[in-house]
């Protein structure tokens, strides 16, 4: 049995670490929050675009825009990993890379190459170190995401998919359902089919003006940015629930922890005490 010192510092370190573990979880809980709440206001407008997205995928234009065209064989795919920044937050980043991976497995085994954009420092580490070809990255979002940081790296993907240098476009995040429950989702951007966007109520053609190229070149753009902000946005709400789970678990097994080392202090203490007992008592009857 370990001595009485030693059992000390424990409980005085495993004390020190649930500090730090519960100011986490209060931080955390009062980020998610006002994660939730940013991530609740960004939906309404994604679900509009989305709906006007996918009229436009069943309507029949002039100009057909390359975000609508599907190619006839799937050579090259990019896909967009998005992550947080920091860890401590359960299995929530190795679930999205478990995910990602699985599906470039498949993707490879059909014979299409890949490559990626990293959004966050955890996955941009991970695709590095998969051997993933990053075309472009973003790290350091913050708790609030910012649109106009996250256009170029998009950008990229998107330019290439238009240019025919990639066949498809997928996105990996963690979408948020509760507090307690985060799903790992792997969504396909591009190109747009009237499968994923849903059905509308109705079918019609639109009147643009100025013209058709004009509209959609802007609209089906601003549409994948929408649905990627969207996606950041609930990361970032499941990033903070995670770790909000993750620190109070840690702190619930650190009292724990000190509640078992008290038990042995005592134990070794009250060992100590009789052994010295069972000295003196020893002492006394042999003089």
């Amino acid at each position: 049995m370990a001595g009485s010192k030693e059992i000390r510092s424990k409980i005085k370190s495993v004390e020190n670490t649930r500090k730090i573990t519960k100011a986490m979880e209060m931080v955390a809980a009062s980020k998610m929050r006002k994660a939730q709440e940013r991530m609740r206001a960004a939906r309404p407008y994604g679900e509009k675009i989305r709906s006007v997205a996918a009229n436009l995928s069943h309507a029949n234009p002039d100009y057909k825009h390359a975000f609508l065209q599907k190619r006839a064989e799937i050579k090259s795919v990019g896909v967009i990993l998005v992550t947080s920044d920091k860890g401590l937050c359960g299995g929530l980043n190795t679930n999205a890379m478990r995910l990602m991976v699985n599906k470039i497995k498949e993707w490879e085994a059909a014979g299409a190459k890949v490559q990626s954009t990293a959004i966050g420092n955890k996955g941009f580490g991970f695709l590095q170190r998969y051997g993933i070809p990053v075309v472009s990255h973003i790290i350091g979002l913050g708790d609030k995401p910012h649109l106009e940081k996250m256009i170029g790296p998009i950008k990229i993907q998107l330019d290439q998919f238009a240019e025919g240098k990639i066949d498809a476009l997928h996105i990996c995040y963690t979408r948020f359902i509760n507090t307690m429950k985060q799903e790992t989702v792997c969504e396909q951007l591009l190109p747009l089919t009237g499968e994923k966007l849903g059905a509308p109520d109705a079918s019609w053609d639109y009147l643009y003006e100025p013209d058709a190229k004009s509209v959609l070149d802007e609209l089906l753009v601003r549409y994948i940015e929408a649905v990627v902000y969207q996606a950041v946005a609930e990361n970032i709400a499941s990033e903070q629930s995670a770790r909000m789970v993750a620190m109070k678990s840690a702190s619930d097994n650190a009292k724990k922890v000190i509640g078992d080392l008290k038990l042995s202090y005592n134990k070794a203490r009250q060992a100590a005490i009789t052994k010295e007992l069972s000295e003196i008592v020893g002492g006394a009857a042999a003089v």
